[in-house]
């Protein structure tokens, strides 16, 4: 029985947790998509209602009204998370370090490492390895990000000259990926190493160190529940 209580008393106090959370990304959302509340209401009522008068034409409107309650909550919770995870993406850009924010959340096989190269005028290059290999990742200027993604690359080549390194210049120009896009952008890439592989050249890139390792990111307001990732953290 006690463990039971204390079983019971966990999920009590991680629901309010849960809950606290959705609130805050909710009044956050709203920042910047105000209609965000009518939108998620006239989904859920659309859905809902479409599967009750279908029930009803066909004779069983209690059970397609269950179905389509299940289905407009369903409904409602994938375009809050949608409208939530554009205004989030919207109030980064253009902020300092919010590509290595985004690099935090790529997925599982990905080791990420903020700030490996940057300039005076706060240019700044990230660097993910993974199965597709060595992605750079870089935010600011772009005619000054040019020389400043091939000097990292010819640090590194000195190191990995065997593993693939694709480079990603953050931005809406020609050429450039958007904030909004670049995990997936990173997802597409073709896989060609190992799981072997991937921790040899993690190795060896800490071997050789980072020469920005001990500067701070410059930092912007960032949204609530948004962290810097930590150097050579896995996700």
């Amino acid at each position: 029985m006690a463990r039971k209580s204390n079983s019971d008393s966990g999920d009590a106090a991680a629901n309010p947790g849960r809950l606290k959370q959705i609130a805050l990304t909710y009044k956050m959302t709203r920042r910047s998509d105000p209609k965000v509340g009518l939108v998620i209401a006239g989904v859920g009522i659309v859905v809902f209602g479409a599967l009750l008068g279908i029930g009803f034409l066909i004779g069983h409107p209690v059970y397609l009204g269950i179905l389509g309650f299940l289905l407009a909550f369903l409904a409602m919770a994938i375009v809050f998370g949608r409208r939530a995870e554009r205004a989030a993406f919207g109030q980064m850009e253009g902020q300092p370090g919010a590509a290595a924010a985004v690099l935090q959340n790529v997925g599982r096989g990905w080791t990420t490492t903020p700030a490996v190269a940057m300039n005076r005028s706060q240019d700044v290059i990230h660097r993910a390895v993974g199965r597709a290999g060595i992605v750079l990742v870089a935010e600011g200027n772009p005619n000054r990000l040019k020389s400043l993604l091939a000097a990292e690359k010819k640090r590194m080549a000195r190191i990995v000259v065997d593993v693939p390194v694709h480079d990603i210049v953050v931005g809406d120009g020609e050429g450039q990926v958007p904030l909004k896009k670049v995990r997936t952008t990173m997802l597409k890439l073709p896989r060609v190493l190992t799981a072997a592989q991937v921790t040899s050249v993690n190795d060896r890139l800490r071997a050789m160190g980072d020469l920005m390792s001990n500067m701070p990111i410059p930092k912007g307001p960032m949204p609530k529940g948004m962290r810097m990732p930590r150097g050579g953290k896995t996700r």
